[in-house]
């Protein structure tokens, strides 16, 4: 509309212009100076009056231009009296103003809700210029994680922390890194990552810290609870009754010492060695297992190529289990697919839970159990073993994976916990689930 209100202010006006040129003209002909002369009074009273009414509006603009080079939005245009094609721009120039005011409201309001964010959580967060060194941004957790007053400068801290410095900052993480610090005389654990970025010509690098220290040793006071329990049951088990039988030889022995009139049971002085034997043995079985527990610690690592590794374990499996044909299946779904692993760990820990399988639903009509590898939506892959037994019980779930549990009478109780801890040492992880329908499925994920 204001638009359309200038084009016809410049129409009329150039009209007039033509008018009183046309008319300038004719009375130059006719030489009628006094009408040529009061023409051309005119002609300049037009291009003035032209001159004016654009400067005017250019004025205007060019304050709000000004206005916005040096982001003053608060301003607000008075349209009162005005003309209606300034009175419009002034509206204009209002809304404008208006909106970005609003639009900074909002920016600063999701600045001010992200910044108490970052400064709640006790994870510390430092942003700082890669080439002076000076703090963009540095939230409390960091400053107390680190033992350090509010600072400005990251060279402060290398002038306080030479060697937390030389560990956190010298270095370049792509991937979250686990890192031994000293803080306060303290040996601390935490996990730090790294990213660089540019804005603009600034090169920028952030640093994320976390403190698990206490994580971890809560996680291994729960796992060592857990493991001297059940190492405590076993062992008490194996001495309680090699004590008493013990007990019961040598006072049978004494007696005979005594009364030579009695003679010493023989059957019963076996029976007791025999048992005594069994539970000895029973205590070497239980330091062998415990032993091959923690045999695990290093990997030969080479590239595998899942398709073979299925065909050799299947070969395996068929060989050594008088299984239905249909039992056992294994699917690829990309005939291609590689993983970086050590093939003799992965055989042992896929056999196990196959076995597991096995028995889990061989109580079943038709048994089955699907081995398949598969790409997951996050890029990672999983090979996973499928069952169509009962599933696991809700209330053994947690204590699957405690070293020396087992539901099998002649259990050791390490398969699932050598199978995690092989996973572990590969990066990866493992993880059961019961299915919806019937049955369960032990997930590697890699």
């Amino acid at each position: 509309m204001t638009f359309k209100s200038y084009h016809i202010a410049i129409t009329i006006r150039a009209i007039v212009l033509a008018i009183i040129s046309l008319a300038m003209s004719w009375f130059f002909i006719q030489q009628n100076w006094v009408g040529f002369f009061i023409g051309l009074l005119v002609f300049v009273m037009v291009i003035y009056n032209f001159f004016r009414y654009f400067s005017k509006r250019f004025e205007v603009i060019d304050d709000f231009f000004e206005a916005v080079k040096y982001r003053d939005f608060s301003r607000n245009y008075l349209t009162e009296n005005k003309t209606e094609d300034i009175s419009r721009l002034y509206t204009g120039f209002n809304t404008v103003n208006k909106t970005v005011r609003e639009i900074n409201s909002e920016r600063e309001v999701q600045y001010l809700y992200l910044q108490k964010i970052l400064e709640m959580i006790d994870i510390g967060i430092l942003a700082y210029d890669l080439d002076s060194g000076e703090t963009l941004w540095v939230n409390e957790a960091f400053q107390q994680l680190m033992d350090v007053p509010e600072f400005k400068n990251v060279k402060f801290v290398k002038s306080r922390k030479p060697e937390t410095y030389q560990v956190l900052f010298d270095n370049y993480f792509i991937k979250p890194a686990n890192l031994d610090l000293k803080i306060r005389n303290e040996n601390i654990k935490v996990i730090a990552s790294h990213s660089i970025f540019k804005v603009e010509s600034q090169s920028c690098k952030l640093i994320v810290v976390h403190n698990i220290d206490d994580t971890i040793n809560k996680t291994e006071s729960e796992a060592w609870k857990k493991l001297l329990s059940v190492m405590t049951h076993e062992i008490m088990n194996s001495i309680a009754p090699i004590s008493s039988l013990a007990n019961t030889l040598k006072s049978s022995v004494q007696k005979n010492m005594n009364d030579s009139l009695l003679e010493l049971d023989l059957e019963d002085l076996n029976a007791g060695l025999g048992s005594i034997e069994k539970r000895s043995d029973g205590l070497m079985k239980f330091a062998k297992t415990y032993r091959s527990l923690n045999k695990v610690t290093s990997l030969n690592k080479e590239t595998i190529l899942l398709k073979d590794l299925f065909i050799d374990i299947e070969q395996l499996m068929r060989s050594s289990n008088s299984l239905r044909k249909d039992t056992l299946r294994f699917e690829v779904v990309d005939e291609k697919m590689e993983i970086e692993a050590d093939s003799y760990l992965l055989e042992q820990v896929l056999i196990n839970l196959i076995l597991n399988a096995i028995e889990a639903c061989q109580n079943e009509e038709e048994p089955q159990v699907l081995i398949k590898a598969v790409h997951k939506s996050n890029g990672r892959k999983m090979i996973a073993v499928v069952d169509n037994g009962p599933g696991i019980p809700h209330e053994i779930k947690d204590q699957i994976f405690v070293p020396f549990f087992t539901t099998k009478k002649q259990g050791s109780g390490i398969g699932l916990s050598l199978s995690r801890q092989i996973m572990t040492l590969h990066g990866g992880k493992i993880q059961i689930d019961n299915i919806q329908d019937r049955g369960a499925q032990v997930s590697l994920v890699f």
